[in-house]
């Protein structure tokens, strides 16, 4: 299973986003109640690997239609601000 590519992440104060793509080599998703991005992580030095595109490595969130398994099966999710949380907006209730 090929893990699914984060294709935008417009939260640019994270460390993992330069250039308002995400860097980390794979985040996790959810808490099992809400479907934010838990690899988050505000602080002043950039991390990840820059020549790295962000991937999903794990998704919490087992009512999700892209979720098999607490893995994500979609082709590729989106991080943002939903209200003033950050999410993944590619998130879909069952």
């Amino acid at each position: 299973m090929e893990m699914p590519v984060i294709t935008g992440c417009s939260v640019d104060g994270c460390a993992y986003n330069q250039d308002l793509a995400c860097h980390a080599l794979a985040i996790t998703v959810g808490d099992a109640r809400h479907a934010h991005c838990d690899t988050y992580l505000q602080a002043p030095p950039k991390g990840g690997d820059p020549s790295a595109n962000g991937r999903v490595g794990a998704c919490k969130m087992s009512d999700c239609r892209h979720n098999v398994g607490l893995e994500c099966r979609a082709t590729g999710i989106t991080v943002g601000f939903h209200q003033s949380d950050i999410d993944c907006l590619t998130y879909a209730p069952a």
